[in-house]
């Protein structure tokens, strides 16, 4: 888009946006990217500008009747605001704004192209998108919502959002959802259709797309449109990845956070802003391990720097011969002449790791998060909630309530009647609180299809007498203690991978004889992909639980300092080359860090790229609220 003005010529230009669009380049892009491609200014459409008749502009709007018209009087007239404009919609655009545009003959002479980018959505990691609808469970689920408006709107908006997605990266999906659980129609409620409604808007926008030069006609991926309701547990309990922990933990404005570091000279500690994403080799390589792991494995790091390095061993030996912490091996390397950005890295790791140690130790969040999965599996019931909230009283209210809304998912019964208000007492919470675990009992929909299913899974587990909401899992090895949960999708997603997947409970928008063309494709293309790429640690049997050793899906090849993340990338995007089809899941209602975990994890195991899209990324207290 930013190249399409001239070839030829290296004279600067302007870049127009809206306010949507502005965001999709923000997410997509830095400025140096956009400056490299001769952009001198950035301009916001619906400001007064400056005319620079010498130069050219390249719009990147939404196409809206307001949009259009501001570009129109931009270049109209005698005196154009640019000298040639290059436009591009961020989806497509209604043939009546066209003709609006093809009627202004002043402003045709001056347009350099007017094409449709369908690019308006939001990627946030190299395996996840949003579509920036952080209160799509307020607009869709809400009260009082169903035909109006507001509904309308934000279902449309999502769905055209998501197919630019699949234009953008030339991929036709087998659209699948989830259907109404309701067995008769006369209970199904509307927020039961909301994933039906979803497919269908997502799928005749696709349709429209077949006419783009080299869209394919076929089948290439697959999409999996899903609400917050098959999965409540997941936003809610304490999940303890480095990623996850410094989100639910820290005090952290989206990927940023400020940290305050020991000052070198002595004086007041400096304070540090920290970007933890995806250009951040030790970020890259530790985000989905378990936190003690990644504590560990930074130790070593620090310890491989020492030994490496003969300045850090005299520092070393002039003190007392004794083991030396994570924090002494920091300040050793601090002192050094050569202390380097990339060390500078792996201590701001250090530091934060360090912190989120200290808050686990200091609210005892061992025992809670031992809790919160002894209940997901069935292994705690009733009396060792009512134990732990009359013993533990000094438990933040936040964590008692995530308590309970895991525990009324599990134990929907429990919370009938006036027994919810007694547990509400002994937690000390408030009414309010209480509100909020109705909510996620509403969002659930009607218990009896939920009870059912969690009585089948106590009946092949005959040891268990309490109910549970997941199913231990075989041959996953537990290298770490709580690290036993995972979320839904991960189930769902290996089910539709091996064609297990009900098309009862997940019917298909695609007509019937191209989907049975496509999942014999699809597993050919796998049977291909998989000898030539099988991955040396999936040979290795499961280890025992005393190894200590990161499961492989979360160990990505490393140096042992952890700063080959040219290396780390360049092995993902050549692996992902090898692979079958795409696999799409998108989460209605916000999707959680544990989430985008297993599909990495999932996207190794099946040698099939797994992406998450999701309304927005939600951290425990934002979903809370």
């Amino acid at each position: 888009m930013l190249e399409s003005t001239n070839a030829d010529s290296k004279s600067w230009k302007v870049l127009i946006m809206d306010k949507v669009t502005v965001k999709v380049m923000s997410h997509s892009c830095k400025m140096a990217d956009i400056t490299d491609r001769g952009v001198s200014l950035v301009e916001d459409l619906f400001r007064r500008r400056q005319p620079l008749p010498s130069m050219d502009a390249v719009y990147f709007i939404q196409p809206s009747k307001e949009n259009v018209v501001m570009f129109l009087s931009d270049m109209s007239g005698r005196e154009p605001l640019y000298k040639k404009a290059y436009v591009f919609f961020s989806t497509p655009i209604p043939k009546e704004l066209v003709n609006h545009i093809k009627s202004d003959t002043s402003v045709l002479p001056r347009i350099g192209a007017l094409r449709e980018m369908n690019l308006e959505y939001f990627p946030i990691d190299r395996q996840a998108f949003i579509t920036d609808h952080e209160r799509a469970l307020e607009e869709l689920f809400g009260d009082n919502v169903q035909n109006t408006r507001q509904f309308d709107t934000c279902l449309n908006t999502m769905a055209k959002r998501i197919a630019t997605v699949f234009a953008s990266m030339k991929e036709f999906p087998m659209v699948r959802y989830r259907a109404p659980k309701a067995s008769d129609a006369s209970t199904t409620t509307f927020r039961d259709l909301i994933p039906s409604k979803l497919a269908t808007a997502v799928w005749n926008c696709i349709e429209k797309y077949k006419s783009i030069p080299n869209f394919p006609q076929t089948e290439t991926c697959e999409l999996l449109i899903l609400d917050r309701s098959v999965d409540q547990i997941a936003p809610v309990i304490h999940e303890w990845t480095y990623d996850a922990m410094c989100h639910d933990l820290l005090d952290m404005d989206g990927n940023k956070y400020v940290l305050e570091v020991p000052s070198k000279t002595g004086g007041q500690p400096e304070k540090k802003e920290v970007l933890l994403e995806d250009h951040d080799p030790v970020w890259l390589e530790l985000r989905h391990a378990h936190i003690a792991d990644a504590s560990e494995r930074l130790h070593d790091k620090m310890t491989n720097f020492v030994s490496k390095n003969k300045a850090a061993q005299i520092q070393q030996s002039s003190r007392d011969g004794g083991e030396l912490s994570t924090r002494d091996l920091q300040k050793i390397v601090q002192a050094l002449p050569q202390y380097s950005e990339q060390v500078d890295k792996l201590s701001l790791h250090v530091e934060i790791a360090g912190k989120i140690n200290h808050i686990i130790r200091e609210i005892g969040l061992r025992d809670l998060g031992q809790l919160e999965q002894d209940l997901v599996f069935g292994d705690a019931g009733a009396k060792d909630v009512i134990n732990f909230l009359r013993m533990k009283q000094d438990v933040t209210p936040e964590n008692k309530l995530r308590l309970l809304m895991i525990y009324a998912s599990v134990y929907p019964e429990k919370f009938e009647g006036d027994k919810a208000s007694k547990l509400m007492q002994l937690a000390r919470l408030s009414s309010e609180d209480m509100k909020i675990v109705n909510n996620m009992r509403l969002l659930a929909g009607s218990l009896n299809s939920k009870k059912s299913s969690t009585d089948f899974s106590l009946k092949f587990d005959g040891q268990k007498t309490k109910q549970a909401a997941r199913k231990e899992r075989p041959g996953e090895e537990e290298t770490w203690a709580l690290f036993k949960f995972y979320p839904i999708i991960e189930e769902l997603i290996e089910n539709l991978c091996k064609g297990e997947l009900p098309k009862s409970d997940y019917p298909c928008m695609n007509h019937p004889s191209s989907a049975e063309q496509e999942s014999t494709s699809r597993f050919s293309v796998r049977k291909k992909a998989a000898p030539a790429t099988t991955a040396p640690s999936e040979k290795k049997t499961g280890h025992s639980v005393r190894s200590r050793r990161t499961p492989s899906w979360a160990k990505p090849q490393n140096s042992d300092d952890g700063y080959s993340s040219d290396s780390i990338l360049n092995h993902a995007v050549a692996d992902l080359r090898k692979m079958g089809q795409r696999i799409f899941v998108f989460m209605i209602g916000g999707a959680t860090r544990s989430e985008l975990r297993a599909c990495y994890k999932l996207t190794t195991k099946l040698r099939r790229e797994v992406v998450l899209g999701s309304t927005s990324f939600n951290d425990p207290p934002e979903y809370i609220s």
